[in-house]
């Protein structure tokens, strides 16, 4: 059994970034990241993968869910076509994937979902400050992998999006809120890893609940071969 292949996707920010925390988090539980860009996605059906990581960025495209744009476009349609993609290849032939921030909302989209563009308005309760630290409180609402992964109880998060899910896609439930009850992941019971989650864990890999997330992704890459 060979390391697992995990595709990550996502804008290229440094050693910091997104990507390349994904990348280290891939590598410290066994795996090999590969690094996917735009440029690659002519030949996507020529590259093998385990799993995936659709990491976080600019936001959706509403045409993407047959919507009008309601906030000032802030839109990447190279990475909406490359990521999309990924997503299909991926729901397709049943490989593990999570989709974090941007990239849940898009696995959402891609399954039928839809999304709310600006979600300050919809805040009672909780502050709508961005933040990389764990200042927001996650919900869990049903049993689950994600349930599974982070154990009982309300769990801290980061909060960086302004763009939330609406109306889920198919075959996806809700499993966690925040205290506004704005969704923050959402899984498909029926996959042994399908999952979407609206906060930024590799951000919040200091923490054992939030590493596992990854250390599950791998486990069920290497089950799946």
């Amino acid at each position: 059994m060979g390391k697992p292949v995990i595709a990550i996707t996502g804008p290229e920010k440094g050693a910091f970034g997104p990507r390349s925390l994904v990348a280290l988090m891939v590598r410290w539980y066994g795996g090999t990241p590969l690094q996917l860009r735009p440029s690659q996605h002519a030949r996507l059906s020529d590259l093998v993968f385990e799993g995936v990581v659709v990491t976080g960025g600019h936001d959706i495209d509403p045409v993407l869910y047959a919507a009008e744009p309601e906030v000032v476009p802030k839109y990447d349609t190279a990475r909406d076509t490359l990521e999309s993609a990924v997503i299909d290849h991926a729901l397709n032939r049943g490989i593990p994937l999570l989709g974090i921030c941007r990239g849940a909302q898009l696995l959402n989209a891609c399954l039928g979902g839809s999304l709310h563009q600006d979600i300050q308005r919809r805040r009672r309760r909780t502050s709508n400050r961005r933040t990389l630290l764990p200042l927001k409180t996650l919900v869990l609402e049903q049993p689950g992998l994600l349930a599974r992964l982070l154990g009982p109880g309300p769990c801290r998060i980061n909060s960086l999006h302004n763009q939330a899910i609406d109306r889920l896609g198919m075959g996806l439930q809700v499993v966690a809120r925040d205290l506004d009850g704005i969704v923050q992941a959402i899984e498909d019971p029926h996959q042994r890893y399908l999952l979407g989650v609206q906060w930024h864990p590799e951000f919040l890999i200091f923490m054992s609940r939030q590493r596992r997330l990854f250390q599950d992704l791998l486990q069920a890459c290497r089950e799946a071969q």
